[in-house]
């Protein structure tokens, strides 16, 4: 088969159009086209009056080899890349010990999910509930303002991404096509086919709920075995190879291939780890706070009479702006027609980030506002306490808390306010969607000021992009410190821990991946690399 990118045609266009199109770019006639399907379908809205559709599409030919000879200079053109997913390794026979994974968010799931079908038999410990129990839980914070610290938007089957937006694009570099493969598990765990193909994929919390369940039945179907409410408090380590977990219950597991796919909020285990000697570098990440506009504003500034169009859906946004502090701003996780949540994992501390439903179809557009920090800026000697970034984060969600009134509201102020300088004390035009509730008041004092100052000055360099973004209604509220981990445990080129051999860190909370696409990524192949390991008898 041959690949055709860049095929742009009206956005109300027929479906023969798309045949007529390939026909016309390769120069062939009609008997020469055997058949074509969508690779990929995204759209330019550069242009706001002449919104165009954009497809990659794979097609099959009788005389390829002739259409790619004469051809050859055109750069949209070239063969289907093999995108078949082939296993490493396949699990030996009179295995010691069988892999461990923990975490049990979209890396530990399918690094769990590679190393069963290889024939591993895995076991995942993951210190929250299961997903459906776990989500009881979730909606006792947000309706009744009682956290369980063990089981929340942080912690559970799924991960922190099973309360988002579900978005399942990214920017990773991926030549053996490894996200592929995760997108094809999660049409098979029931996501709709479509993710397969449109160019910015997302799934929501109720279908990813379901999704999470059928992939959990389909490990234990082939042989892998999943724990809930195993915390890991420790690990025996002798001779610089990792030789087994000790459980909060007691309970001691004998393993010498261990992934780590803990998240990025996993704090007592990072804690663990450093104590335990474990190589950590503190890292880079943002923070800053979640801004809710009216998603018809946003649809009508990206999309103008378009908005609406049941293939452009609610639109996006996506924003950067360099500020005079030196510092960068950017939008980040921006959910459209969804929610402001509730994602604390710790007592006295308020904690935001942003979701949405498979529909994308509530009042409000929300995203985080976010300005770089880096280990310079954490407290204390950052050398000796490579822990230092997760105690800045502690400093501003307890701040938070406090300017929130003491409970689990979140502290919430008008752009016309904050970019004045003044607390609000009552919502305008834009309802906060956060729930358990928002406590009006100056966000001045929840972060530092030199965040204060660049998101003060980002806010109106964004509105000459978005028309309103500066609107003085539109609602802040604090804070989001959780965009990435504080920390990288650091790992060598065969995925394993620095110091510590058969300790293979992964996903977002290692410190290498930023997102539930890229996050899985990193769990296939460090499965492979495990799997590589073990039946090489290493």
């Amino acid at each position: 088969m041959l690949r055709i990118t860049e095929v742009k045609l009206p956005l109300d266009h027929p479906e023969a159009a798309l045949k007529a199109a390939i026909l016309d770019r390769l120069g062939i006639p009609e008997h020469e086209l055997i058949r074509y399907q969508i690779h990929r379908r995204g759209y330019d809205a550069r242009k706001r009056s002449q919104i165009s559709l954009v497809y990659t599409l794979d097609v099959e030919l009788t005389r390829e080899a002739a259409v790619l000879k004469r051809r050859k200079d055109d750069k949209h053109l070239g063969p289907t890349p093999d995108m078949t997913y082939r296993f490493v390794a396949r699990a030996p026979e009179g295995m010691k010990h069988r892999p461990v994974v923990v975490g049990a968010g979209p890396c530990g799931l399918l690094a769990t999910l590679i190393l069963a079908q290889s024939g591993f038999r895995p076991l995942l410990l993951e210190r929250g509930k299961a997903v459906r129990e776990r989500t009881k839980d979730t909606w006792g914070l947000w309706r009744k303002g009682v956290l369980n610290p063990e089981s929340n938007v942080q912690f559970g089957e799924g991960g922190a991404g099973t309360f988002s937006d579900g978005k399942l694009y990214s920017q990773i570099k991926d030549p053996h096509h490894h996200g592929r493969k995760v997108l094809e598990e999660f049409v098979k765990a029931g996501a709709p086919e479509e993710i397969l193909y449109v160019s910015k994929p997302h799934i929501g919390t109720f279908k990813l709920v379901t999704m999470v369940e059928h992939m959990r039945a389909t490990i234990q179907d082939l042989g892998g075995e999943i724990r809930f409410e195993s915390r890991v408090t420790d690990l025996d380590i002798a001779d610089g190879q990792v030789r087994g977990l000790t459980l909060a219950d007691g309970e001691r597991i004998e393993a010498d291939h261990v992934i780590l796919a803990l998240g990025h909020s996993a704090r007592d285990t990072f804690a663990m780890l450093h104590a335990r000697g474990v190589h950590i570098d503190p890292k880079p990440f943002s923070v800053g706070f979640r801004i809710e506009h009216p998603q018809s504003l946003i649809d009508r500034c990206r999309f103008g009479d378009t908005a609406g169009h049941p293939l452009l859906g609610a639109a996006d946004y996506k924003l950067v702006h360099h500020a005079s502090t030196g510092r960068t701003a950017y939008s980040f996780c921006m959910c459209p027609g969804g929610t402001v949540v509730a994602a604390t994992s710790e007592e006295g501390r308020v904690v935001t980030n942003g979701m949405s439903q498979y529909s994308r179809n509530e009042r409000n557009a929300n995203a985080a506002i976010v300005v770089d920090v880096n280990p310079a800026d954490f407290p204390g000697d950052v050398a000796a306490n490579p822990l230092a970034g997760m105690e800045f984060q502690r400093l501003w969600e307890s701040r938070a808390f406090e300017a929130g009134g003491g409970t689990y509201a979140a502290p919430a102020q008008k752009v016309g306010d904050f970019l004045a300088g003044r607390p609000s004390t009552g919502p305008g035009a834009v309802i906060p969607s956060y729930t358990p509730g928002v406590h009006w008041t100056d966000l001045s004092g929840c972060l530092p000021d030199y965040v204060i100052a660049t998101i003060r000055e980002a806010i109106p360099a964004f509105d000459r992009q978005i028309r309103g973004f500066a609107m003085a209604d539109a609602v802040l509220t604090g804070v989001e410190t959780r965009t990435s981990s504080p920390i990288r445990i650091t790992r060598g080129e065969d995925f394993q821990s620095l110091n510590v051999r058969g300790l293979y860190p992964a996903g977002e909370g290692a410190g290498y991946a930023g997102g539930i696409l890229s996050a899985a990524v990193d769990g296939i192949k460090v499965a492979e690399a495990v799997a590589l390991s073990v039946a090489g008898g290493e």
